[in-house]
């Protein structure tokens, strides 16, 4: 019979607890360069006691100083009237009420400014109109029916980045409560708007909208793009020449026509902005030596305050323990910043030391490397080196590279070595560059070359690296005109 009385044991195990403190040091490891600035500047923010060491930022230009210097006596002001003008006390009620008090206006300045009564920064900024506004407002400037109205306006807000529609017209129809011929006219409504295009099924619809448009006394161009487009992609002039009755020369003529058409009308409104990346660290050659510098741009060394130090002696219990809190917070962050700087100062030479050839020749001699080699150079573990090279940027002579990148595969080769797979990709991106466009290389044939210049690949791995750097097979990149 089962016995289900009800024991108590005393056991004793070992867990591996994570304090608020150890994961806050964890995530600023993980901080690239302009995170931890922006992680900084809260902190100082939210920490009383953590003070700037004066030009601990390096030199400044004269703006920059001045600037500095009246922000400095503006907080010497403060500071003097927080001590109701006697030395060495403090009236910590007051000193509390005003960091509350001052909670909003914390995230725009550190004191007081003549530009305190303007409206804030965000009123002012503009931007960029979206595909669906660029349509709504044509389309208020057109009469038409309440109904087709509503569905036109549903449809330019369910176009996709594209400008293509890929929701069923049924359902816009169902959802607007209209009858389907209805939402056709709205949809035709739509895709007459600039840009052409836009409220397209799929590519075919789209350019033959453009084509209706741009040579409307042509209809070649419809039955070309209606049944033929992948013939078109593939360059097969031949088989449209014999079933439209057309001469191959015609069939050229009609797809560099084509071929100035817009296959994604809504791309200039999808916001893609160039991406600018500030990178974290620095290698740079000095009298023959590679150098690790760290990006200290923006990123002031930190102390704590000497007066909060002093006042802890005559504050009260509530006010001892606040402090006490805070001191210690600013000393651990201060403590984690260096050991972070050290951490990423240590895997950079060590990445350094294993790639030493990419940094005197390019990414050609990158060679193989695993996360555990640095690691165990370093003397950590494997997760911190991941950590460390994650969303981190190094600036050298060949160009701007994620740490993550110097970590490749290797890739065996017939002499015994190996080599990495970001190299190859390299050759392969070069060999594709200086090909004859005409007669644009074939997976094979830049099997073949890299084979001649010692680097043993198969096909496949050539078609693999190929798509995974976007690169066309050569069917579509041969350029006949």
């Amino acid at each position: 019979m089962a016995d289900f009385r009800i024991n108590l044991e005393a056991r004793m195990t070992q867990n591996v607890v994570m304090t608020p403190r150890l994961q806050q040091a964890i995530k600023l490891l993980q901080y690239n360069h302009l995170e931890m600035v922006q992680h900084v500047q809260e902190a100082m923010l939210e920490n009383p006691t953590l003070e700037i060491v004066p030009d601990s930022a390096g030199s400044e230009p004269d703006g920059e100083r001045e600037l500095r210097e009246r922000a400095e006596k503006t907080t010497t002001d403060d500071l003097a009237e927080q001590r109701n003008g006697e030395e060495g006390s403090l009236d910590w009620e007051k000193f509390i009420e005003q960091i509350h008090d001052s909670g909003p206006r914390i995230h725009g300045a550190t004191g007081g400014t003549i530009h305190e009564d303007l409206p804030p920064i965000e009123t002012n900024l503009t931007y960029g109109e979206s595909l669906a506004e660029h349509l709504l407002f044509q389309l208020h400037m057109i009469r038409c029916g309440d109904d087709e109205g509503h569905v036109a306006e549903a449809i330019a807000h369910n176009l996709d980045h594209r400008g293509y529609l890929v929701m069923p017209l049924e359902e816009i129809a169902a959802e607007c409560e209209v009858e389907l011929e209805i939402a056709e006219e709205a949809l035709e409504l739509v895709q007459g708007l600039d840009p052409l295009g836009c409220g397209a099924r799929d590519l075919s619809e789209c350019l033959i909208i453009q084509a209706r448009q741009v040579f409307p006394e042509d209809d070649t161009f419809e039955r070309i793009l209606q049944d033929h487009l992948g013939n078109l992609e593939r360059r097969n002039y031949g088989a449209i020449a014999r079933d439209l009755g057309l001469e191959q020369e015609d069939v050229i003529e009609y797809h560099k026509m084509i071929q100035e058409l817009e296959p994604l009308p809504g791309r200039s409104f999808t916001g893609d902005d160039a991406r600018y990346i500030t990178p974290d660290i620095h290698v740079v050659k000095r009298k023959g030596e590679w150098i690790v510098e760290i990006n200290e741009d923006g990123m002031p060394d930190l102390r704590v305050s000497r007066y909060y130090q002093t006042i802890l002696k005559k504050a009260s219990k509530t006010d001892r323990d606040y402090l006490l809190d805070k001191l210690r917070g600013a000393e651990f962050l201060i403590k984690s910043i260096h050991k972070r700087r050290k951490t990423i100062r240590s895997v950079m030479e060590s990445i350094l030391r294993f790639q030493r050839d990419f940094f005197e020749h390019g990414v050609d001699r990158l060679r193989p490397l695993v996360l555990q080699e640095v690691a165990d150079a370093v003397g950590v573990h494997m997760s911190t080196v991941s950590r460390v090279t994650t969303n981190k940027y190094v600036h050298t002579p060949h160009g701007i590279f994620e740490l993550k990148f110097f970590f490749s595969a290797a890739v065996k080769q017939q002499s015994g070595g190996d080599m990495a797979a970001e190299a190859i990709k390299s050759r392969i991106r070069a060999l594709v560059s200086e090909e004859n466009t005409k007669r644009p290389m074939s997976d094979q044939s830049i099997a073949n070359a890299l084979k001649g210049e010692g680097i043993r690949v198969a096909r496949r791995t050539v078609a693999k690296y190929r798509e995974s750097m976007g690169i066309l097979p050569s069917s579509k990149r041969k350029q006949m005109f």
